[in-house]
């Protein structure tokens, strides 16, 4: 492969705005953009843009009336078409949606692309990994499904085994429901239980469809899990399944709302730990998918807090230059974060947080801990169908 690794970027994806109070709010993307400048990691990968994805590539996933209802909302918010999940209080319609959409659909697409063609190793798009919009409709703040447009990129280029590895709080329904039956792609999911959380999916008996039976792989995790629960449950499950499927490409999806100060779910997970999980998914691509790593975006609502930081940790694990957590954060850009918010931005790279769990296989197993239950929930329910002992 001729180089380590890319960020996909256009200053564009900035016009992805439901507008004023919604908790998407762009300036994530453009202090994350702004903070792994800070940290001179450009001179450590290429920054490369990609065009938009276009009808063809769209279709992939999403069907044609659904792309005609997204452009008709874009080019007249006022008339979005609510049976299409656009115009809904999650999801307003905004003049430009489809551009800015599309837009980010194509870095994730052109990650996939330069991954697989060997142009990199690694490849990341934060400002993607928006798994929840659906075949025929928006929903959980996404209008195309950037993350599943990747796979089946992939899957169009040759690729016979991807794996999906999804640690949003959120459950990757959009994703699971794309490749349900599809045996070429193995989708994890570890997010909070549906029972507490949108989109009130992501069942351990989840498992896939008639021609894919443990395709789907979903953690359902107690509200309140933090550090030690949270890479428990990890890595109880996601390494032995990943090796098992041997897949040639490795995508991961790192929503950072799993965080203890995300105001719209309910774990209560560190930036040190997600930096963990960041780096394991990276050991995973390169243990069993000869490196080949798309790493994506996705939620995080504590915008200048946590995504900024967790994200550019990502940036760094992927350019092969990671963070040590207790760097300070550039005050050049502590100095943009409160022009641009009024918020004061965090002094170092860390929560001061040194995760430490045990592993399910050492430990052994406790029947009165929900934690336990919920993993082992998910192993019975699937590792036998890969040949696995639960």
């Amino acid at each position: 492969m001729s180089g380590r690794a890319q960020l996909m970027w256009d200053e564009q994806v900035t016009q992805y705005d439901f507008g004023p109070g919604h908790p998407m709010d762009p300036v994530r993307l453009a202090l994350t953009r702004s903070l792994v400048r800070a940290f001179g990691l450009d001179g450590a990968l290429a920054v490369v843009a990609a065009p938009a994805a276009g009808e063809s590539t769209l279709a992939l996933v999403h069907r044609a009336d659904y792309l005609a209802a997204v452009r008709a909302a874009s080019a007249e918010p006022g008339a979005a078409d609510l049976s299409y999940g656009i115009g809904t209080a999650d999801n307003p319609a905004f003049a430009g949606m489809h551009e800015a959409s599309a837009l980010i659909a194509g870095l994730s697409v052109g990650a996939a692309e330069a991954v697989w063609r060997g142009d990199v190793v690694h490849a990341v798009n934060f400002t993607g990994g928006l798994h929840h919009a659906m075949p025929s409709g928006a929903a959980g703040f996404c209008v195309y499904n950037d993350a599943a447009l990747a796979v089946a990129r992939l899957l169009e280029l040759g690729a016979e085994r991807v794996a999906y590895v999804d640690v949003d709080v959120h459950h990757g329904d959009g994703v699971q429901t794309v490749f349900w039956d599809d045996p070429r792609v193995l989708t994890i999911s570890l997010h909070e239980h549906p029972r507490t959380l949108f989109p009130q999916t992501g069942y351990p008996e989840e498992t896939g469809g008639p021609a894919a039976e443990g395709g789907a792989v979903n953690v359902a995790l107690p509200p309140g899990t933090g550090d030690a629960g949270w890479l428990r449950a990890f890595h109880a499950v996601v390494p032995e399944l990943v090796a098992a499927f041997r897949p040639q490409v490795v995508v991961s999806q790192h929503g950072t709302d799993t965080h203890f100060e995300d105001p719209l779910a309910h774990l209560a997970v560190s930036l040190d730990a997600q930096r963990l999980v960041a780096e394991a998914c990276h050991e995973l691509a390169h243990e069993h998918a000869a490196g080949r790593w798309v790493a994506l975006g996705g939620g995080g609502y504590a915008v200048t807090d946590v995504v900024p930081r967790s994200w550019t940790h990502l940036v760094a694990i992927a350019a092969g230059v990671p963070i040590a957590p207790e760097t300070l954060v550039p005050e050049d850009w502590r100095h943009e974060v409160y022009a641009r918010t009024r918020a004061t931005a965090p002094l170092r790279m860390t929560d001061g947080r040194q995760p430490r769990w045990s592993g399910f296989e050492e430990a052994g197993y406790d029947p009165a801990d929900r934690l336990d239950q919920a993993v082992l929930a998910t192993r019975r329910a699937v590792f036998p169908l890969h040949g696995l002992l639960p």
